[in-house]
């Protein structure tokens, strides 16, 4: 077979370990033929191609981004979408996709199953929340960059008695935030999955001080005050339909330095949090996944998603694995509750 391989969404570290695997595997035990598309779904939208055999895939593991590039395209949003891929399928020969991406991207792959294209994708996220896998590539090493700014900024906090407010990713699930914050070890943690009380969180920043420590509050990106609406910088919307989010740590700096004269400052991660080389644990799941979807291409197993269930990679279906977002159970969240203002 020819098969075509992309990358859609937002990048993150581990994104050529899959690429890797697939080509690796599909070259060498099945004798597949590969071509990588450019920029996501803008690459069969547009027939936009590149060769992608085992010399273009050598020593891309540790490399953190996409060699095939990405975007948000939504080919459902574009007039013929749908027929303009399958004509430039057909007119390179490609006889399947293997999609890499989170929601959106998997998205469109479950539609586009549902109208006889035969794919197969890797679930990919930062957020890990996707639904069906109980991790993405991704996450943990965005958890651990966070995680050492975190220990960074504790001793600069300390130095001068500020507050230091840490805006990590996080539009619906607060996983990076729940995971760095513990990890970091946070004196308050809000995520978007429960609205937070500004005086409760300046609260704990007082009782923080009073032990003679400065306070570190991570915030996930789409966390929102009881009162307010989310923080954003503006209302336009992507073609998936989604906000761009940001401004919540800044507001919520704000506030705390108003409620307890203490002056506090912001720290946004932003996209540090997806770039640069991929962890261990990324690197080794990134590769699982990308060699149970040749696997699963090889068989014609399609319309399925490779996930990880315990220790195993398993196949569900791609509509099962969007349905909807996992996100952090409120027992989750009470753990790190504990901790808060200690």
């Amino acid at each position: 077979m020819r098969i075509g391989v992309l990358t859609g969404g937002g990048d993150c570290p581990g994104l050529n370990a899959v690429i890797r695997a697939v080509v690796r595997k599909g070259v060498a035990t099945y004798g597949h033929e590969f071509v990588g598309f450019r920029d996501g779904w803008k690459g069969p939208l547009e027939g936009l191609s590149r060769p992608l055999g085992i010399a273009e895939v050598r020593g891309i593991l540790p490399r953190g981004g996409t060699i095939l590039g990405s975007s948000r395209t939504n080919p459902f949003k574009i007039e013929n979408g749908v027929e303009r891929i399958k004509e430039n399928l057909a007119a390179q020969g490609v006889d399947a996709l293997i999609a890499i991406g989170g929601e959106d991207t998997l998205g469109v792959a479950t539609k586009l199953h549902e109208l006889d294209v035969k794919v197969v994708g890797v679930p990919k996220t930062i957020d890990n929340d996707l639904g069906a896998t109980d991790y993405t590539f991704g996450f943990d090493t965005a958890v651990n960059i966070a995680m050492e700014a975190i220990d960074r900024l504790h001793t600069t906090a300390e130095s001068h008695h500020r507050t230091l407010v840490v805006e990590v990713m996080g539009r619906h699930a607060g996983w990076i935030a729940l995971h760095a914050g513990l990890a970091g070890g946070a004196n308050v943690i809000l995520l978007p999955e429960r609205h937070f009380d500004v005086d409760q969180v300046a609260g704990y920043v007082e009782k923080r001080f009073q032990h003679q420590y400065a306070p570190i509050v991570v915030v996930a990106e789409g966390a929102q005050p009881l009162e307010g609406q989310m923080v954003l910088h503006n209302q336009e919307l992507d073609s998936f339909g989604h906000v761009r989010l940001g401004g919540i740590g800044q507001w919520l700096a704000e506030q705390l330095e108003a409620k307890t004269g203490k002056e506090a400052r912001t720290v946004v991660l932003g996209h540090i949090q997806r770039g640069g080389t991929p962890t261990a644990f990324d690197r080794v799941l990134a590769t699982r996944l990308g060699l149970q979807a040749i696997d699963a291409v090889h068989e014609g197993d399609w319309g399925k998603m490779v996930a990880m269930k315990s220790t195993d990679i398993i196949r569900v279906p791609l509509a099962e694995a969007t349905r909807e977002l996992k996100t952090v159970p409120l027992e989750r969240y009470a753990e790190a509750e504990v901790f808060f203002g200690s």
